[in-house]
């Protein structure tokens, strides 16, 4: 588990929307380009380390309860999708590092993914 706050800083990321949402517990993460993958093997009450920017990339992380997303490689989020991150509630933030890393270092710092959260569990 890992405090959004935490997270932002570890990925040296930049707050889209959410800011007031930094106290957020995070449970797991998931690095992922296909959305299917996001469907199928992502847990509730995890963070969405992603390089897609569209909107379709929010209403996924809704439908499969994640709390909140990191685009990655430094992309920019489209305005949709930053729309209804806003309406939805969910945080958005984006770092300059590729996937690889921003995963290996919030591995690092203690946060694991779902696999690993199912055994503890």
């Amino acid at each position: 588990m890992m405090i959004l706050k935490r997270i932002r800083e570890v990925l040296r990321a930049e707050v889209i929307h959410g800011k007031d949402r930094m106290n957020m517990r995070i449970l797991t993460a998931c690095g992922s380009d296909l959305l299917s993958d996001v469907l199928a093997f992502t847990k509730e009450n995890s963070l969405l380390l992603t390089g897609l920017t569209n909107s379709q990339l929010i209403h996924t992380a809704e439908m499969v309860d994640i709390k909140a997303v990191c685009i990655v490689r430094g992309k920019k989020p489209g305005k949709e999708c930053v729309e209804m991150a806003k309406n939805k509630d969910i945080p958005l933030l984006r770092t300059d590092l590729p996937m690889f890393e921003a995963c290996g270092r919030l591995y690092q710092a203690g946060l694991r993914g779902a696999s690993e959260a199912r055994k503890a569990g």
